[in-house]
């Protein structure tokens, strides 16, 4: 098998999935962690222990790590908190980007119906949002802008965005800025004191962590106004049972990131390569981003007239896992809104397929077999007929 999904998913890293072999046979304790007997004291300092090993491999301080269920919640609770600061302030003007995940754009819809203004920023046709444009706004409106959002790196194509660029614009103006980096993470080096943000998020399952887990970063724990409420956990900042084992796989994905990301040259020489080979073999082929800076393992492919679905069948049946575009929308008919928005044209929008892998792996062998896989799905759907 050739999983080629790590964009979507990525599998427990080896340690994590010792760790959880050892902590699941009888190598407790189970309890909960904010009990005052000795069980409960023992997890709260594990958990404890586990933020500060995030803290410090993500540039952060403690204090600033919000645990919580991964990224679509930290997406909802940075909103949430931005624009209740926002309505104190009558700032009621969101920016995201027009290439953000469902997410975001689903969380600024719903503040959208409660009053708040969405401007969606422009990405060229490489998949890169205009950092200009929001210069430009920042400097013309930014007294009513409550909060500015363009994600680090793009899930479906892999293009790096302007982010240090974008963070910069919003603290000379003094807006907040939130970064989703759930795909950046665990792929290229990070640092959340340098960065800037005002909030970023770890999603546990995008690191080989456990899924229903996360991290919210908070550059300023002060301002946060909680979404889910209840009473002492995370010092009040999330009501709920902390998800303590969740918590544990954090701290170790994390820990093994060092190592993977140690691979990235590889890997990018490796995807770089297989690339190569693939428009020689078809010189028709899109490739999104081709000439930009994107996640090391990740290719948004399409060969012209052939659909994604179509491709993604005859990958499977050779035993080769991989998405259409985004995991999430792997069954909607219509094309990604990310080529939409870089005006990709609908015959070559429906035939996208993505391949991405992690640092852990480095990708020499994996990306010849799918070479492989992808040679024989397009002579033989090509056969067949286009749509």
């Amino acid at each position: 098998m050739v999983y080629a999904d790590y964009n979507s998913s990525s599998p427990l890293t080896s340690q994590v999935g010792a760790y959880l072999q050892k902590r699941l046979s009888g190598g407790g304790p189970y309890a909960n962690p904010n009990s005052l007997h000795h069980a409960g004291r023992q997890i709260m300092k594990k958990i404890e222990e586990s933020r500060h090993i995030c803290a410090e491999i993500l540039g952060a301080k403690p204090e600033q790590i919000l645990f919580n269920s991964g990224s679509s919640e930290g997406i909802t609770s940075a909103f949430h908190s931005c624009c209740e600061y926002g309505r104190k302030n009558r700032k009621k003007h969101i920016l995201i980007s027009s290439i953000e995940h469902h997410a975001v754009i689903r969380t600024a819809d719903y503040y959208s119906s409660k009053g708040f203004v969405i401007t969606q920023i422009p990405a060229d046709s490489n998949g890169v949002t205009d950092a200009e444009y929001i210069k430009s706004f920042l400097r013309r409106k930014s007294k009513g802008v409550s909060l500015v959002s363009v994600m680090a790196a793009n899930n479906e194509t892999g293009v790096v965005q302007p982010y240090e660029k974008i963070s910069a614009f919003c603290r000379e103006n003094d807006v907040l800025y939130f970064c989703d980096t759930a795909q950046l993470i665990g792929k290229l080096p990070f640092n959340f004191e340098e960065s800037g943000f005002d909030f970023a998020v770890v999603s546990g399952h995008k690191i080989g962590a456990l899924p229903g887990c996360g991290i919210l970063l908070i550059k300023n724990p002060l301002l946060f106004t909680p979404l889910i409420l209840g009473t002492i956990q995370e010092k009040g900042l999330r009501g709920g049972t902390q998800n303590y084992i969740g918590i544990e796989t954090l701290a170790i994905a994390l820990e093994d990131m060092k190592h993977s990301i140690s691979h990235i040259d590889l890997l990018r020489a490796s995807r770089e390569k297989f690339e190569k080979n693939l428009k020689e073999k078809f010189p028709c082929l899109y490739i999104a981003g081709e000439i930009k800076e994107r996640l090391p393992g990740t290719t948004l492919v399409s060969y012209p007239g052939i659909y994604g679905q179509a491709v993604q069948i005859e990958l499977e049946s050779r035993g080769i896992f991989v998405t259409t575009s985004s995991a999430c929308l792997d069954n909607d008919p219509e094309p990604s809104h990310v080529l939409q928005a870089m005006n990709v044209p609908d015959h070559i929008a429906r035939g996208a397929v993505r391949i991405s892998l992690g640092g852990d792996d480095k990708g020499k062998d994996t990306y010849s077999r799918i070479f492989s896989g992808l040679c024989r799905a397009y002579e033989r759907l090509t056969a067949i007929g286009s749509f």
